[in-house]
């Protein structure tokens, strides 16, 4: 890992300060080194001469959990849309997570999972998703970015202020731990990818533009982690999951076991408000055996715990609506969750990041980046990326009890009867199934839901009893000195 390194210039970014390479010119500053500021610093890499990525953490060396980043203790798919996003944005990043211990687990003949309306059988299909812990992902995009030429680290540095005016931010006012003033670090574009904790809506308030509209749908879902020794043998495991109802009359609860990098599983359960689980260590394996189905708890009945209990309780649904706003001011844009914030449930705010970065190269690509309105297309493009994931997660979780925030309007409730029809026809026909994994892992808009091989797969519904065991086979059970079901 890079160490902190000397403070900017104050100078133009313009200048020769700025640096310049391959016809790459200008600087761009990116706060946050999550995932999602990672991946923005990818995409303008290509096109800035200078890089340079404020974090107000210093950042572990390995494979290790980041200061910032708490939730990172509980399960994190990465879908396959976003992996292949990353990919093309870093090449040999899926090969560098697969080497560094991730398994890539194809769906769905990689995946036993109860949905709200049965078990999905183990069809064949084109998708999958990376099984490993957030840190490793974090790990092999983080050196991959690093090692790109112009992109520099400023970690133990805090953004304090946008520089500019309501027309146009300039820069940003940094100052690092120790210091005993700030500094102004000009830029052509600053990129805020801060994460939840953004105060991007403060700061352009601040330069005096009008508040962005917020939306937020809060189940009151409570997520607890568990890591586990895996079986001998068990390298090829599928991922297992219980998914919550939302549409019963009781609180939601799930859980959701991976395979991840060291011959261990990653448990993550969680309940909705009134059923939400415990931090306690008693009552962990209780709680998952009190799901819909006990098989998860049957797997690990006679597993060797490895970690304490982790408990996260911040899982609301939170959309800043930036690309709305009458105005927007030049050299500036917010990705990531510092935009949308999802339920983790359902596995996308990695994904929707990757997507936005890739969103920014192609306008970079195409304008350059000095141009007139680019921030402004960045934003709306950003906006794009998180739409129809907001839709999917909060359409789902506003039919939670006790579930906190606006119900969608009356054409939103009418798709998601369509919706749930299609999810339970997917239990038994392939066509549907595959469509909607397209879907859920964004590799495919919407729009794929409608095709007409679809439609007339869900107006001809189920037509027969979903399956009502577990598609997971005598040996896999085997592993866990468990007789056939």
């Amino acid at each position: 890992m890079s160490a902190p390194t000397p403070s900017p210039s104050p100078s133009s970014p313009s200048s020769s300060s700025s640096g310049s390479s391959g016809g790459r010119t200008g600087r761009a500053v990116v706060l946050g080194a999550g995932m999602a500021g990672m991946l923005a610093a990818a995409a303008l890499a290509r096109h800035a001469g200078e890089v340079v990525i404020v974090e107000r953490d210093r950042l572990p060396e390995g494979m290790e959990p980041r200061k910032g980043l708490p939730q990172a203790r509980h399960a994190h798919l990465m879908m396959s849309g976003g992996a292949r996003a990353v990919e093309s944005l870093l090449p040999g990043t899926i090969e560098g997570w697969v080497r560094a211990g991730a398994r890539r687990i194809p769906l769905g003949t990689g995946l036993v999972a109860m949905g709200p309306h049965g078990w999905y059988p183990r069809w064949p299909g084109t998708q999958f998703l990376m099984a490993c812990t957030r840190d490793l992902l974090d790990m092999v995009v983080r050196e991959q970015v690093l090692a790109l030429p112009g992109v520099t680290l400023r970690e133990e540095t805090d953004a304090l202020a946008l520089l500019g005016k309501a027309q146009r931010v300039t820069g940003v006012k940094v100052r690092t731990a120790g210091g005993h003033s700030a500094e102004a670090l000009e830029a052509d574009l600053v990129v805020d990818a801060s994460g939840r904790g953004s105060q991007a809506a403060r700061r352009l308030t601040e330069l005096g533009l009008h508040p962005a509209h917020e939306e937020t749908v809060d189940t009151g879902m409570v997520y607890v982690t568990r890591i586990f020794r895996a079986p001998a043998g068990s390298e090829r495991f599928p991922v297992v999951s219980v998914q919550a109802d939302p549409h019963g009359r009781q609180p939601g609860q799930g859980a959701t076991m991976v395979p991840v990098e060291g011959g261990r599983w990653l448990l993550t359960a969680c309940g909705t408000r009134g059923g939400e689980p415990s931090r306690e260590a008693g009552e962990f394996e209780p709680f998952v055996r009190s799901l819909r189905h006990p098989l998860i708890a049957d797997l690990i009945a006679d597993r060797e715990p490895l970690t304490d209990v982790h408990l996260t309780r911040s899982t609301v649904n939170r959309r800043r609506y930036f690309e709305r706003m009458p105005a927007w001011p030049e050299g500036f844009a917010v990705v990531g969750d510092a935009v949308a914030t999802f339920n983790p449930v359902y596995g996308q705010g990695m994904s929707v990041a990757a997507h936005s970065a890739v969103a920014i190269r192609g306008l970079l690509a195409e304008r350059g980046l000095g141009a007139p309105g680019l921030a402004r297309s960045i934003q709306r493009a950003v906006g794009r990326a998180a739409g129809s994931p907001w839709d999917l997660a909060t359409g789902e979780d506003i039919n939670y009890p006790g579930a906190i925030g606006e119900q969608p309007p009356a054409a939103a409730r009418l798709l998601r009867g369509y919706v749930q029809r299609l999810m339970r026809t997917a239990t038994v026909n392939p066509v549907v199934m595959r469509s909607l994994f397209d879907v859920m892992t964004l590799s495919a808009p919407m729009s794929a839901l409608v095709k007409p091989p679809v439609v007339l797969g869900v107006l001809r519904g189920p037509g027969r009893e979903v399956r009502n065991e577990p598609s997971i086979t005598a040996a896999e059970l085997a592993l866990c000195g468990l007789g056939p079901r």
